[in-house]
């Protein structure tokens, strides 16, 4: 392998962009898939698990890549599109073997795995030959918490099935992936691995990742949280989204959660669960952007400029009259962010609202939803009750999240190609 360093530590492959010969990009490195053989013999390395376009997770036999750096990895353009499925003679490093447990031979002292490395033979196979390990008990290493890398034959426990397995490392190496790609090598964690993800996330990145995970996914880590965890996490979501699974809960489980929620937060949740799931008013977010009339495009900018905000909700700014929290007083009109960009900073909002566009109802059916977003090519739009308050807004996610079948999550996540075998995959795969 032709710009292969002599060891390459496997977790900090996660996210490196994969391109092929010529230069263009194919993917991301989401995982490497080593198979296990019996003491003292070292892992075989037999490809990498490569996020490519729709988030489909295909797999990279080890012997087509040519070129492995810190911020690249170049294969030979050969690629087999068929969905990765890991067999039960595989393991996954980075979902699988960093945080577990483990304990040197010599002494029975446990050490907790930090990363993985693999390095060349002279046949031109990768085995894994050196762990870095951190003290978790006894003498292992000087003090607690030091790390230090070791032989993979002096240690020993992968194979164990364990209990509490922590997911720092996991966690650490998508650090910076998007909830959505998360979300997706969340799903296909197993679940005892799944909840020990779930458990490790603070509660933001954990409510990122439950808005992007299909239903029972969901379902399955909130109950496996605890009812505070959950009343926390449930908090830190968007209130559409967190009415959406309470919807599905037991009736005495969502009131026991809503109960355990801070009332602040609860109370928009609850409004929420009065209307109808495919209802403008069990479609909009009740935090939309807000502004009196009395504030300047420059006040309007710096609030669609945070950056933890939706970009279909950044798109236009609600100008209502006190109080400005949902249901708001007197609704004036919308004011889009292009106007915003094309008037002075010190120019008042309520100079420039468009209030000749009628908004949306509570009561006005998803097709109704659609129609009215579409035929005035938006992307989101203000809903207001009989009385003039405005009440939250719909944005296009949510319309095509409910416009699309209801497992659509779960249909992209696990759909399988009709690509035919890669013998030289099977063959690899075939041998441990």
């Amino acid at each position: 392998m032709s710009g292969a360093p002599s060891r390459v530590f496997l977790a900090r492959l996660a996210g490196v962009a994969v391109f092929d010969p010529v230069g263009d990009q194919v993917g991301r490195v989401r995982d490497v898939v080593v198979a296990l053989r019996l003491a003292p013999r070292a892992p075989r390395v037999l490809g990498l698990v490569v996020e490519v376009a729709t988030r489909r997770a295909v797999f990279l036999p080890i012997t087509r890549v040519t070129v492995i750096e810190a911020d690249a990895v170049v294969f030979d353009g050969r690629l087999n599109v068929r969905r990765f499925q890991k067999r039960g003679s595989e393991t996954l490093v980075i979902a699988e073997m960093l945080d577990r447990t483990v304990r040197f031979r010599d002494t029975g002292d446990a050490v907790s795995v930090v990363d993985v490395a693999m390095e060349p033979t002279r046949t031109r196979d990768w085995l894994v030959t050196k762990i870095a390990v951190r003290r978790t008990t006894g003498r292992g290493l000087r003090k607690r918490g030091e790390s230090r890398i070791v032989d993979w034959d002096v240690v020993e426990g992968f194979s164990a099935v364990e209990l509490g397995q922590g997911a720092a490392g996991l966690i650490a190496a998508f650090e910076r992936m998007k909830a959505a790609d998360l979300a997706n090598i969340v799903h296909e964690l197993s679940e005892k691995r799944r909840t020990e993800v779930a458990v490790a996330l603070d509660d933001e990145r954990l409510a990122d990742v439950l808005e992007e995970l299909p239903e029972d996914d969901q379902i399955e880590i909130l109950g496996k949280l605890g009812v505070e965890r959950a009343a926390d996490v449930l908090e830190a979501m968007g209130p559409d989204d967190a009415a959406d699974l309470l919807g599905d809960l037991p009736t005495e489980q969502r009131e026991q959660l809503l109960t355990l929620m801070e009332p602040r937060d609860a109370a928009p949740v609850r409004r929420l669960l009065t209307y109808p799931d495919h209802s403008a008013g069990g479609l909009m977010t009740t935090d939309p952007v807000i502004v009196p009339p009395d504030a300047t495009v420059a006040e309007a900018l710096a609030l669609i400029r945070r950056p933890d905000l939706n970009p279909a909700l950044a798109a236009q700014v609600y100008v209502c009259r006190p109080p400005a929290m949902t249901p708001t007083g007197r609704y004036l009109g919308t004011v889009h962010f292009q106007k915003l960009l094309r008037e002075p900073p010190p120019t008042l909002v309520s100079g420039i609202v468009d209030s000749a566009l009628d908004p949306l109802r509570p009561t006005m059916s998803l097709e109704t939803v659609a129609m009215f977003l579409a035929t005035y090519n938006l992307v989101a739009g203000a809903v207001v009750d009989e009385n003039g308050h405005l009440l939250g807004s719909v944005t296009i996610d949510d319309v095509l999240d409910h416009l699309l079948p209801e497992d659509w999550r779960e249909a992209a996540m696990d759909a399988a190609s009709e690509e035919s075998a890669d013998p030289e995959e099977e063959a690899l795969r075939g041998t441990t």
